[in-house]
């Protein structure tokens, strides 16, 4: 692999749930200078220069450059943390004709067919009176599927009841406790667990493949690689404007909690970090309307084998570079300024790009923009790179394009314009 799908390779696999997505991207920022604000405190940094902010599963990185415009304006690069995935129930062991077993729950549009067969492990927190303790272990659970011997008809359509097929086995029988078991692993003290939050997680490393290594493999690409592209894109770039990257929780699932795009963090982000730079409070509203958000989010490559559920004119292609998002009905909110603006920055950037337009017949996905957008007022483009298999357990994508997209990320945070 190139050295930035190295990085990208090793940022998605240490990242395996939203809470360590912004520790890694926490320690990334330290790293390179920034400096940890941490959400309790009152004393908001005035200085200019680099600081990041983790509030749970959600992250957001800023910059504010020396010799501040007397109108600044933000350039942020929008994401999410979260993928489809099982998660833990509270009260996970149970057994089922000898074998252990833990209960999960389905979160965000799986395609549940891609967990099975496949060896899981288990990550999150658990919680103590002492504080929180990551937790990612290897392999320690599994969905098998069916055997066709059981199951003749599998073939013309596999139905998955999701309470009774989609439950991973842990064990061989005997007294099990899935949570002791995870904690152990983790070095914790079983008695000392008071609380867990736990997802399962697909063990195999990311991978490029095809005959050129034309493809990249991985979990949770949707939406890792706009996270791991904006972060790397900030730390790189120097800009007049006041840089952000804002990664969400819970867009999977709607974004309506405290740390999802419909929440409030974003919106308390912009006003404490323009009232730290004594901007009257009169004028917030005015600067947040005339910046400008990239959300950036995975969108779909042609799939060779479905052609009919592409639009024919608008057939998105691997390692073609970003592409622009479009929806008549505003699932997406790429309009025409925003289309001029994104073909620049490419262009500036030196990366190919192309435009998604869904087939009439397909309904449109959406992403946090839309909801920003409409909390914010703010000017939003949504973009990204093509997916193939998006939200499998493993999807794929173009090997080029991650780092493609990043450098328009580049690109957006340094416009003059």
């Amino acid at each position: 692999m190139t050295p930035y799908l190295d990085d990208l390779a090793e940022f998605i696999h240490t990242s395996p749930t939203p809470y360590h997505v912004t520790a890694q991207v926490a320690a990334r920022a330290a790293e390179a200078g920034f400096t940890v604000v941490h959400d309790t405190v009152d004393d908001f940094p005035t200085e200019p220069g680099g600081y990041v902010l983790v509030r749970d599963g959600a992250v957001i990185v800023w910059h504010v450059p020396e010799n501040l415009p007397e109108h600044p304006t933000f350039r942020i690069v929008g994401a999410h943390t979260d993928s489809p995935t099982f998660r833990v129930k509270p009260m996970p062991n149970n057994t089922s004709a000898g074998y252990n077993r833990v209960g999960v729950e389905v979160y965000g549009g799986v395609l549940a067919n891609s967990w099975l067969d496949r060896d899981l492990g288990f990550a999150g927190r658990l919680i103590t009176e002492h504080g929180e303790h990551l937790v990612h272990t290897p392999a320690m659970a599994r969905i098998p599927q069916l055997a066709i011997h059981l199951d003749r008809s599998v073939n013309d359509g596999l139905k998955l009841d999701r309470q009774h097929h989609l439950v991973p086995i842990v064990g061989a029988g005997g007294e099990a406790n899935i949570i002791d078991e995870i904690a152990k692993h983790t070095g914790v003290d079983p008695a000392e667990v008071t609380g867990f939050d736990l997802l399962l997680t697909d063990t195999q490393p990311p991978a490029t493949f095809g005959i050129n290594e034309d493809f990249f493999a991985a979990p949770r690409l949707d939406n890792l690689v706009s996270v791991h592209a904006g972060l790397r894109a900030m730390l790189e770039t120097e800009s007049d404007k006041i840089t952000m990257l804002a990664a969400f929780d819970h867009e999977e699932v709607g974004s309506e909690t405290r740390t999802g795009a419909g929440g409030p963090l974003l919106e308390e982000m912009l006003t404490r970090i323009l009232s730290a730079q004594n901007m009257p409070g009169h004028l917030h509203r005015t600067i947040i309307a005339h910046s400008i958000l990239l959300s950036a989010d995975g969108g779909h490559l042609v799939h060779p084998n479905y052609t009919e559920r592409h639009d024919a004119d608008h057939r998105p292609q691997p390692n073609a570079g970003p592409i622009l998002k479009v929806n008549a009905t505003q699932r997406y909110l790429s309009d025409g300024r925003g289309a001029a603006k994104f073909n620049r920055w490419a262009e500036r950037a030196g990366v190919p790009h192309q435009v998604f337009v869904s087939n009439n017949n397909q309904p449109s996905g959406s992403t946090i923009g839309p909801i920003s957008a409409t909390r914010l007022g703010i000017e939003t483009i949504d973009a990204g790179i093509g997916l193939l298999s998006m939200h499998s357990a493993r999807e794929m994508c173009g090997a080029q394009d991650p780092q493609h997209l990043s450098k328009l990320a580049s690109a957006f945070y340094y416009d003059q314009s």
